[in-house]
């Protein structure tokens, strides 16, 4: 079999996470009551990507949920977070599941990340000459765009409402070239993995500094040297705040911790479309999938003789309550708070 022209490489934790909060209130069970909504959420997450970016081959990457290197490193990392609730992680392990069933290529990397996952798909499909669109909800994949690699960030509205960035796009939106974001973010910090940015540092300024002076690291350099160009980027307050040596010291941190691996090892033989017609249907049928199935079948398993989707119910679109099989009313969840996970930046 020849190597795939177009990889989907899905971040699963960050769909099945976005999957979790946003459709609890369907409340959507298997038959034996077990919750399923965020892995209903994923499929249907999945059908929209594959049938608007129509890859060759699907590798979905998962964290490791025993051990993190990362975390072993740095002890702060992702240090303020509690323990994910039962039904989120149930759903994560049953999520892998499913789609190894549907015969999708799944990687839990030993002691790494869904990130590191998708950034070894992006070098190795590359390197064979393919293209690769990432499909996430989080900022941490802009750094991993370039000539062979887009992102697909997933924002509010799904698949369809959500930008498919390539270089000249990030650009023009944040102001930095793909190349230069692992800096930006940097200096900005990441509050969600408990990484702090440089005082005073927001992502304007980073941007203002790093299109001025290309990358962090000559930005210090020259406030080693005096300062001048950073004080005519930024001006004297901002070039003050990143004179401290602890800006130096915070920024090399973010990006040791930041940084994502490109040597996991991901079988690009794997995973390749169309998927098994019976397993399509199956894994559809668990979750009552029906409008989505129909579309599943022409994209995933590539049976043009399956019948168009039929009109959508409200199963497909809400699961208003009391309607369909297995609903049982969920319980309240923690407030989830606003954050630019929820929009496109």
């Amino acid at each position: 079999m020849s190597g795939p022209s177009v990889v989907l490489a899905v971040d699963g934790n960050s769909i099945v996470h976005r999957c979790f909060h946003a459709q609890a209130g369907s409340g959507f069970r298997s038959a034996d009551g077990r919750p399923r909504w965020a892995v209903r959420g994923l499929l249907s997450q999945l059908v929209a990507a594959a049938d608007r970016v129509a890859p060759d081959a699907v590798v979905v990457g998962f964290d490791d949920p025993a051990a993190s290197v990362r975390r072993e490193r740095w002890p702060q990392y992702k240090a303020q977070r509690g323990e994910k609730l039962a039904a989120l992680v149930e759903q994560l392990e049953v999520a892998a599941d499913v789609l190894r069933e549907l015969g999708v290529a799944v990687v839990v990397p030993p002691g790494w990340e869904a990130d590191d996952v998708l950034a070894s798909v992006a070098r190795q499909a590359a390197d064979a000459g393919a293209t690769t669109v990432v499909m996430t909800s989080d900022r941490d994949a802009f750094g991993l765009i370039d000539a062979h690699t887009r992102v697909l960030r997933i924002i509010n509205g799904g698949v369809e409402a959500s930008p498919l960035l390539t270089p000249e796009r990030l650009v023009t939106l944040l102001g930095v070239r793909p190349e230069q974001y692992p800096d930006l973010a940097a200096l900005r910090g990441d509050a969600s993995d408990n990484l702090p940015g440089v005082r005073g540092v927001g992502p304007r300024t980073a941007a203002k500094l790093l299109c001025a002076l290309g990358s962090a690291r000559a930005a210090f350099d020259d406030l080693d040297a005096g300062g001048e160009r950073v004080v005519a980027a930024v001006g004297p307050a901002a070039a003050a705040l990143l004179g401290d040596p602890a800006a130096r010291a915070r920024w090399e941190l973010n990006r040791q911790v930041m940084t994502m691996r490109t040597d996991v090892a991901v079988d690009l033989g794997t995973g390749h479309l169309p998927l098994p017609v019976d397993a399509v249907r199956a894994a559809f049928a668990a979750q009552d999938l029906t409008w989505t199935a129909a579309l599943a079948m022409r994209v995933l398993a590539h049976d043009e003789s399956a019948p168009p989707p039929p009109p959508r119910t409200p199963l497909e679109t809400g699961w208003a309550p009391g309607r369909g099989r297995g609903y049982r009313a969920p319980k309240r969840l923690p407030a989830k708070p606003v954050s630019d996970q929820l929009t496109l930046f």
